[in-house]
């Protein structure tokens, strides 16, 4: 599904908001991804994602940038685990 919505999103150039609670889910799919703190939300930080616009699944997870993406949100998140 995730490499579907990303091709339906850059052949139509649609902006997408998905809000998911798997990391590397959004780091694949998104430009940017925006941490929440807990309630009452507010915007903790915005992560600008360096990687291509073409993403090959695979590829795209090898990638060092998504690598470095994924452990600055996990740091942000406080998160103990490298599970998403």
């Amino acid at each position: 599904m995730n490499v579907e919505l990303h091709r339906v999103w850059r052949e139509t150039g649609t902006t997408v908001l998905l809000v998911t609670h798997s990391i590397a889910e959004s780091v694949y799919l998104a430009n940017r991804v925006i941490v929440l703190t807990q309630r009452p939300a507010v915007v903790k930080e915005v992560i600008e994602v360096d990687l291509p616009g073409e993403r090959d699944y695979s590829a795209t997870m090898a990638r060092p940038e998504f690598a470095t993406a994924t452990a600055h949100i996990r740091d942000l998140l406080g998160a103990v685990t490298g599970h998403d």
